[in-house]
């Protein structure tokens, strides 16, 4: 992840290109570098989210392995989200704003230039650059974060309560991240989790493309037991 921070100085036509998503069914986002972002005008508003997660070797039943331990968030408006918000450059560097909002709702953690992942052009009519981080911890570094959040400011604000992703796909084939993904998203929360797990090498890129396709299929109708009685 720290490789990808120091790019941020250095000219923009001396970069590799970034990666692309690549999973069918989810738009792409246009990518560009931290440079990049940097010199787009007064104009374009930025916000900077950052995914903490940890590697887990916990098993899910004794056979179902649960890889890592992501945290995402319940938002006020019963969206899902990445700890985050919007940063006024006037005032704050990308990282002071996002450590300012995480302060907020999980009062514990501070990340730094060196966290930086990514950054995405967001689709229509604002004019916004969405920055996204990520920091790998331990998992008992992460669940005190977890304890933490419960006693922040906006908890049962902004904040209804801290989620963590399943990573696995059931034999169903929509048990785990398949109906994590069903959920509701808010701005570029869905398109950054699913670049993160790939480029990460968190979840292999070809689960994550039949986890989405999953939730594109029609759902069977419920059954009425009672009716059929």
């Amino acid at each position: 992840v720290g490789t990808m921070a120091t790019m941020g100085t250095i000219p923009a036509g001396a970069l590799p290109p970034l990666p692309t998503l690549g999973v069918p069914g989810v738009p792409e986002l246009k990518p560009l570098t931290r440079y990049e972002a940097m010199r787009l005008g007064p104009g374009w508003s930025h916000s900077c989210h950052a995914m903490l997660y940890a590697p887990n070797p916990g098993m899910l039943f004794g056979r179902i392995p649960l890889r890592y331990a992501v945290l995402m968030q319940m938002r006020f408006d019963g969206l899902l989200g990445f700890p985050g918000g919007f940063v006024d450059r006037r005032y704050w560097s990308l990282e002071d704003g996002l450590n300012r909002v995480l302060g907020l709702g999980l009062g514990c953690v501070r990340l730094t230039e060196a966290d930086y992942l990514c950054s995405h052009l967001t689709e229509g009519p604002h004019r916004v650059v969405a920055h996204f981080y990520a920091r790998q911890l331990t998992l008992e570094e992460l669940h005190t974060i977890e304890i933490s959040a419960v006693h922040s400011r906006d908890h049962g604000l902004e904040v209804m309560g801290m989620v963590r992703v399943p990573l696995y796909t059931q034999k169903d084939r929509m048990g785990g991240l398949p109906n994590f993904l069903a959920n509701s998203f808010v701005g570029t929360a869905k398109f950054q989790l699913l670049f993160a797990l790939k480029i990460l090498n968190m979840v292999p890129e070809e689960k994550l493309a039949e986890a989405v396709a999953a939730t594109l299929k029609p759902k069977k109708p419920p059954i009425d037991h009672a009716a059929g009685a």
